[in-house]
């Protein structure tokens, strides 16, 4: 994709024979891509490799139609691991490489199915061929009866179930090479990251900001984020979770930074200013200009909030428009139509519930009046602004704006800044302490 420049390939090892474990990855929405789906799977090999750094051991990428094999001196289940976390793979599975020949195909089949029933008995099993070399001497129907009758000749009368089998032994037949695969990992599915620019997450300690976040990365978008405390008259709390939630969704996507802003003057600025019933709606307001601002500096076009409509007073209809009516860049709100159950479910599903249910101090808490506005009116949040420089209270905010590298150093999640001019420079590891627990070291 324009703007960024792919990756340096992980060094590899040379073409290896075509026998050995190996991993196949289904690309997801990428095979809809017309004449510029390469440039999507150039991304995505980019994220692949990024994810392989420090892996341990060489690697190697393969490009195939509509699916990327993965191998190398690695463990199959590090590399497992590691791709799982790719988003833009509908499924990782496990395989075995072989020539292409009915001889080396069918050994491997049968002693797949083997071991599983050796640890399964009873299992039902079927077959899938892909025969993605048309000169091969069976068609794929031909060959998916044949290996059933040589499996159930090796191993006896095992069930066969097309429909809903306990195994389904896959085979992809290939010119030179072929690959025999028997269990399937779920991927992230969606497009690579990056494929579809670069957004701003109001990242809290709660569980919807993270899952909004994580949403945002499926369709393509390269997160940074951005994190608002009460301080100075809040603790740090907030700050070690908003660190620790960027970096478990780092681990989806090149190294996102964290700013981390220092909102409690300016929210007792807004109380002084009579908000009263409007003080979280103005709160919001100045948080998503401050955003704004902010995101020219890491040249984000969006920004992105866990708003779910109606669930807190905060976030109905009229308080959203009133929000986004502060705003200079579009507001993306990917969970506004999710209940509070589905949120949850999937913050447990991508690591970040833990983290979101450990104790902090919010500071959208923070001089909350007993009563939100449901339908906060523009013209008196206007005629409250008014009563402050705006202009200069936001400066202030970004004057003094926290910069974070949540990740780990030398591995997946590492960070990479942007220089001066916008362009990228060399990647800044996370302090020691930061890389372990969260804390109130900076890079500024």
């Amino acid at each position: 994709m324009p703007g960024e420049p792919s990756i340096p390939s992980v060094p590899s090892p040379r073409t290896p024979h075509p026998s050995g474990t190996c991993v196949l990855l289904k690309h997801g929405e990428v095979f809809l891509k017309g004449r510029n789906r390469h440039l999507f799977t150039e991304r995505l090999h980019d994220n692949l490799r990024r994810a392989l750094r420090g892996v341990g051991g060489s690697t190697w990428i393969k490009d195939g139609q509509n699916v990327t094999v993965l191998g190398g001196e690695v463990s199959q289940d590090v590399l497992v691991e590691r791709a799982r976390r790719v988003i833009g793979f509908n499924s990782v599975e496990p395989a075995v490489r072989v020539p292409s020949t009915v001889a080396d195909i069918t050994k491997t089949a049968v002693d797949a199915l083997a071991a599983v029933r050796a640890e399964r008995p009873g299992i039902s099993f079927a077959v899938r061929v892909k025969r993605r070399d048309k000169s091969f001497e069976m068609t794929s129907s031909q060959f998916e009866r044949f290996l059933g009758a040589r499996v159930r000749e090796a191993l006896g009368p095992v069930p066969v179930n097309l429909s809903s089998p306990d195994v389904r032994v896959s085979v992809e037949v290939d010119h030179k090479e072929s690959y025999v695969s028997w269990t399937r990992h779920p991927g992230p599915g969606g497009l690579p990251v990056g494929s579809s620019g670069r957004a701003l997450v109001l990242l809290s300690g709660g569980y919807d900001s993270p899952v909004a976040a994580y949403r945002a990365m499926r369709r393509g978008l390269r997160c940074d984020f951005v994190h608002f405390t009460g301080a100075p008259f809040t603790n740090a709390a907030s700050v070690y979770k908003a660190y620790a939630l960027a970096r478990e969704l780092n681990r989806y996507q090149p190294g996102g930074r964290l700013h981390v802003i220092a909102l409690g003057h300016a929210q007792k600025q807004l109380a002084i200013a009579g908000a009263g019933r409007l003080q979280v709606v103005a709160q919001r307001r100045l948080m998503v200009r401050a955003a704004s601002a902010l995101a020219g500096r890491t040249r984000a076009e969006a920004l992105v909030t866990g708003d779910s409509l109606g669930q807190v007073a905060s976030q109905t209809l009229a308080n959203m428009a009133a929000v986004d009516e502060a705003a200079t860049l579009p507001v993306l709100r990917p969970l506004v139509g999710w209940e509070k159950q589905e949120i949850i479910d999937e913050a447990r599903s991508i690591g970040t519930a833990e983290i979101s249910v450990l104790p902090d101090e919010d500071c959208c808490k923070l001089l909350a009046p007993p009563r939100v506005a449901l339908r906060a009116g523009l013209t008196h949040l206007h005629s409250v602004e008014k009563r402050l420089d705006l202009d200069d209270l936001v400066n202030g905010l970004l004057r003094d704006v926290q910069i974070m590298y949540p990740g780990e150093t030398g591995g997946e999640g590492e960070a990479e800044a942007d220089g001066p001019d916008g362009g990228p420079t060399p990647s800044r590891p996370v302090p020691a302490a930061c890389a372990t627990a969260p804390s109130g070291t900076v890079s500024s």
